[in-house]
């Protein structure tokens, strides 16, 4: 196995459907900019309210990717 590096970064996604909608598009907006994604992990969920309703479930997520040297 060869030797490599991974960058791990803090993302934030949003969805008024659920918490697996807002993880899935954090998800997909990183995969339009970063390479190599590799394994997003959920720090945190939680909701916004307003008026004692739901309006958007929220993910936290850490996402790594493969790091090849330069800025992304």
């Amino acid at each position: 196995m060869t030797e490599s590096v991974y960058k791990i970064i803090t993302l934030v996604g949003t969805s008024p459907e659920s918490w697996e909608k807002a993880a899935a598009v954090a998800i997909a907006q990183a995969s339009k900019s970063l390479r190599d994604l590799r394994i997003a992990e959920v720090e945190e969920l939680d909701m916004q309210i307003e008026n004692g309703k739901i309006t958007n479930y929220r993910a936290k997520l850490k996402v790594s990717f493969r790091y090849h040297g330069e800025e992304q």
